[in-house]
């Protein structure tokens, strides 16, 4: 438990998974019925930009730094829930501070509508708790995240999603996040499930892909945003969210939205984005 993501709250890899998590999430509101947002590694919901991690890295310059002004066209509309979100922060708690994905789902829940944050860190999970303890929607459980996964599908409401976003710390997590999702499927076919995953090795996550090409698993789509080159397995140079279930408008937004973030966060000229599906219906 040694990964603390204050360091790296902000960057590029945190623009793309929260910008499409609030694409999820809008879709998900748009029917009446409640739904449940249950994520993983739920870190501590809220980070401070001018705190000492976060001005260690600043790889938050590279990241939402760069989203300061709008994007081009359409693109920009498809942001607009996620800048919704940092709106809001921003008013609440101050300029420098950033939403982490507790706050993203937050701040779509309806009244009617319930989330769970799970955390491992006891430390992050006291924060955690703090942020949400007067809200009657969300609770926040001290647990191993890939626990909490089997235990908690299916919720009742039977509508909802999964963000799946562990640290990558431990050997061969990214072939358990292909697993788990795929046992994860299974156990709540109906469930929207979304599992964020660093791209440094481009053969390491092309075995991630396939072990859900094998699953017998229907829509997968899998979306990727680079911002370097992927001849250097030992930086990270892009990401990418896999998502089972996805609404059915994603993969167009999405191919809309990546290239013109994958423009704007850019390190250099080798930015680029994917979107395709790893099994249709």
């Amino acid at each position: 438990m040694n990964y603390r993501h204050a360091y790296h709250a902000g960057n590029f890899a945190d623009c793309m998974k929260h910008a499409l998590l609030a694409r999820i999430l809008l879709h998900l509101g748009q029917k009446e019925a409640a739904f449940r947002v249950i994520d993983t590694h739920a870190g501590i919901g809220l980070y401070d930009l001018g705190g000492v991690e976060a001005g260690k890295t600043l790889e938050w310059e590279a990241g939402i730094g760069r989203l300061q002004t709008p994007l081009e066209g359409e693109a920009e509309n498809l942001l607009a829930p996620y800048r919704e979100v940092l709106a809001a922060v921003r008013a609440r708690f101050g300029d420098a501070f950033y939403p982490g994905s507790p706050m993203v789902a937050d701040h779509m829940l309806r009244r009617h509508d319930r989330a769970i944050f799970v955390e491992k860190h006891p430390a992050d999970v006291r924060t955690l708790e703090a942020r949400f303890e007067r809200d009657r929607r969300i609770k926040v459980i001290e647990l191993d995240g890939w626990t909490a996964l089997k235990a908690m599908i299916p919720p009742v409401e039977r509508r909802g999603v999964v963000l799946i976003d562990p640290p990558f710390e431990v050997e061969g997590e990214l072939v358990h996040l292909a697993q788990a999702l795929v046992e994860a499927r299974r156990k709540w076919n109906g469930g929207v499930f979304a599992g964020w995953y660093p791209i440094k090795d481009p053969a390491e996550t092309e075995e991630f892909a396939d072990i859900l090409r094998r699953a017998e698993v229907p829509k997968i789509l899998r979306l990727e945003l680079f911002v370097d080159r992927t001849d250097e397995p030992n930086r990270l140079n892009g990401c990418g969210l896999v998502v089972i279930n996805p609404p059915w408008k994603l993969a167009q937004e999405a191919e809309v939205l990546l290239p013109a973030l994958a423009e704007r966060l850019a390190r250099g000229t080798h930015a680029g984005f994917r979107c395709d599906w790893l099994a249709g219906e």
